[in-house]
Order: structure tokens, then C-alpha cells, then sequence
């Protein structure tokens, strides 16, 4: 079995070193932190709701973006990434690009640094909040998005600036 998942990850890879066994780790984890919110929520005896509201769907999406990029790439995060990671440079406004460091520590240096991969987690945890505290997750879902709000007017703010002070 164990020669035909080093097979494999040849296969796969080539010359080239992706950490299959930390993806699968990963997964293997991810799936663990779903089951656990499930058994919680069953637990608690909270009921699903019959269905998604768009407004909450809409205001969760731009809060997991937001806490997403935070995670990813803030500045003010980077102690919590920096055991897995490598600083590199600034990347704009308040952010950073960090290389995964490389050996076991790669697959964590890989999410810790993705905000795709960072928000399947955040996503979860929103939703799952949600379930069992509905007031207090849509008031944090709510700072959370008004955060992203902001930011986007900083941006275009200092576009205009820019612009402004060009011509």
C-alpha cells in the first residue's frame, strides 16, 4: 500500500515535491473540523433553517472574504502564519506576500497564505455560527463586512487622491 502511494505522488509530481500526504492531512482535518460543528449544532439542538437567506448569504460572503485576507496576508496576522512561512515583501495596503516554508510545514504555510483556501474555513465556521447563534453571528458577520466596506473606500479614496494630485 505504502509503495503504491509513493507511485502515485511520482506520478503525479514528477520531478517536482507536492506534499499529497499534507493535502490529504489537511482534508483529513477539514472534514474532522465539519464533523465536530456537526455534532455540536446536533448536540445543542438548534434547528437548520429551511433555507439560506440571500441577505445573510451576501453579507457572509463579503465577511469571509474579508477575515479571509486577513488571515492570508495581513500584516497585523503575520506572527500567526510565521512559523509556516517566509516573509517576502509588502504586497499593497497593510498586506504581505509570504512563501510557504518547505518540508512538513508546507501544506500549513500553503493555507495559511491562500485566501481561497482560508475561506473554505472561515465559510464554515460563519455558517456554522450562524446555526447556533444567529443574533450575535449576523452582528459579527455585519463588522466583519462593514470592515471590507471601508476598505474598498480607502482604496478608491487614495485612487481619486492619486489621480487628482497627477493632473
Amino acid at each position: 500500500m505504502v509503495e503504491l502511494l509513493r507511485h502515485t505522488r511520482r506520478a503525479y509530481a514528477g520531478a517536482r515535491n507536492r506534499p499529497l500526504g499534507g493535502y490529504l492531512a489537511a482534508m483529513a482535518g477539514y472534514g474532522a473540523y465539519v464533523t465536530g460543528w456537526a455534532a455540536v449544532i446536533r448536540r445543542s439542538g438548534a434547528a437548520l433553517p429551511d433555507r439560506a437567506e440571500p441577505w445573510d448569504v451576501a453579507l457572509t460572503s463579503v465577511a469571509t472574504f474579508r477575515l479571509s485576507r486577513l488571515l492570508t496576508k495581513g500584516v497585523v496576522t503575520s506572527p500567526l502564519r510565521a512559523p509556516f512561512t517566509t516573509y517576502e515583501r509588502h504586497q499593497g495596503p497593510a498586506e504581505l506576500s509570504e512563501t510557504p516554508r518547505g518540508g512538513r510545514r508546507k501544506t500549513a504555510g500553503e493555507l495559511v497564505t491562500c485566501p481561497f483556501c482560508m475561506s473554505v474555513w472561515v465559510g464554515t465556521t460563519f455558517t456554522a455560527c450562524r446555526v447556533l447563534w444567529p443574533r450575535a453571528t449576523r452582528t459579527a458577520v455585519a463588522a466583519v463586512a462593514t470592515v471590507a466596506g471601508a476598505d474598498a473606500l480607502q482604496l478608491a479614496y487614495t485612487l481619486l487622491m492619486d489621480k487628482a494630485t497627477k493632473d
